[in-house]
């Protein structure tokens, strides 16, 4: 998967995708304050829950720009349903490859065919390993959403919701910035075994 970020493959387009699920439309209960000069914004605590919605999101690496759907449900038939999204939008004679994290509505039978037909040999997917959401850069984007559009936000309804989410997102890709991988996965493995290191001897010290 770093191999991917650092070094992209020639004439192809690298998407990181994933799903934010639960995403909830929440409506507070009493009107937010906004800052003004000597007090700081307020927003209640309580609020009334309308509903939830799941976002796909696929953000192409080298440009930052994000494909989205928001849709009920995250089985086989929903992320497949998101693969053809992705496909119509590269163009012919470009490969497509996707890192994602190995959910196994991922990697469904209906999934696995619709790769296998010949009109998708340019596509390769590419899975982090078990635990290992942080290797996948849409999750940037996912935090990006959450904390300057969804957290403050008041929403009457999933389809309010899912309008501000779209409506972020076209926002985004108006302007769009990617976000760089830099680690080497030499040095993602040596901090690791140094973490590694560190635990082992807490728990040494413990166990006496």
């Amino acid at each position: 998967v770093v191999g991917v970020y650092l070094n992209p493959p020639a004439r192809a387009v690298v998407f990181s995708f994933d799903e934010k699920t639960q995403c909830q439309a929440l409506d507070r209960t009493q009107p937010s304050l906004p800052m003004k000069a000597g007090r700081a914004g307020t927003m209640t605590h309580d609020y009334k829950r309308n509903g939830t919605v799941d976002l796909f999101a696929a953000m192409n690496i080298a440009t930052g720009q994000v494909l989205t759907h928001c849709q009920k449900g995250h089985a086989g038939a929903d992320v497949l349903r998101f693969f053809k999204q992705i496909d119509a939008a590269v163009p012919r004679g470009l490969g497509v490859h996707v890192i994602l994290d190995n959910l196994s509505a991922h990697s469904t039978p209906e999934i696995t065919k619709w790769l296998a037909h010949k009109d998708r040999r340019r596509w390769h997917l590419h899975f982090t390993p078990t635990s290992s959401s942080w290797l996948n850069l849409v999750e940037r984007w996912f935090k990006e959403l959450t904390e300057k559009r969804l957290l403050r936000g008041r929403f009457t309804s999933v389809a309010e919701l899912s309008a501000a989410i779209t409506d972020w997102a076209g926002h985004w890709n108006s302007d769009p910035k990617p976000f760089i991988w830099k680690a080497t996965a030499e040095e993602i493995i040596a901090k690791v075994r140094r973490g590694r290191e560190v635990l082992n001897q807490i728990n040494s010290q413990t166990d006496h």
